[in-house]
């Protein structure tokens, strides 16, 4: 058996070290003892994209944010689906992540962060949301895509704990146009995050997805709260 090649690290600001691993063909990220993303599970990922445009896909010129682009594959799927008069921000905070991604996995790259409609922005995602709040004379979103934990907690930093807190989600609903939508990434069932975001005032659809794309592996939650 060939043995995990680490090709990597990177100190996450506020949190803890996140490390590549290449292991054959494939890549993944970890956190301490938590394995964060994969490229053998990318379904949930994907799905995250695709289920969020199926929500808002008769917007007009349709605007996303992706918060954290980790390996790409919730970017690339959305831009599989989203019309070429779309607008999709990237933010993602750590920029050893975005140098992986045009490094060792630029195949899996493919250009995606390249195109057109795409806005990489070098940020924490909450002042992304913040800066973009419609009260405050923000352009606001369709859609905001957060996949920066492992489940709605600060996981991998102390800092993104106020993305899940009553005056987070609030926020964000702040930043969505009307009939726009949430989604949140999860591990695992939180019930008290799903009342949290009832009680914010979101309308919400929780998912259970599995983290292959062929149906088979862990089951991943998505919740879709929206306006």
């Amino acid at each position: 058996m060939k043995p995990r090649e680490l090709l990597g690290t990177a100190q996450v600001p506020d949190g803890e070290e996140l490390k590549l691993y290449r292991h054959d063909q494939d890549f993944m990220i970890v956190l301490g003892h938590n394995e964060l993303m994969s490229t053998r599970q990318n379904g949930s990922e994907i799905a995250l994209a695709t289920q969020s445009w199926a929500r808002i896909s008769k917007a007009p010129r349709p605007a996303m944010l992706i918060g954290g682009y980790g390996m790409g594959f919730t970017l690339r799927a959305a831009l599989e689906k989203l019309p070429q008069d779309a607008h999709i921000t990237v933010a993602e905070l750590v920029p050893e992540i975005i140098e992986w991604a045009k490094g060792p996995m630029k195949d899996l790259e493919a250009g995606c962060l390249d195109d057109p409609r795409v806005r990489l922005v070098m940020a924490d995602v909450a002042e992304v949301i913040s800066a973009n709040a419609l009260s405050v004379g923000g352009t606001g979103y369709d859609a905001i895509l957060l996949d920066v934990d492992n489940g709605p907690d600060g996981l991998v930093r102390r800092g993104n704990n106020r993305l899940y807190t009553m005056r987070g989600l609030r926020t964000a609903m702040d930043a969505l146009r009307p009939g726009g939508v949430l989604a949140i990434w999860s591990a695992a069932r939180d019930p008290n995050f799903t009342q949290r975001l009832k009680a914010a005032g979101f309308t919400v659809d929780e998912v259970e997805v599995r983290a292959r794309t062929n149906g088979k592996g862990a089951k991943h939650v998505i919740w879709f709260a929206t306006v």
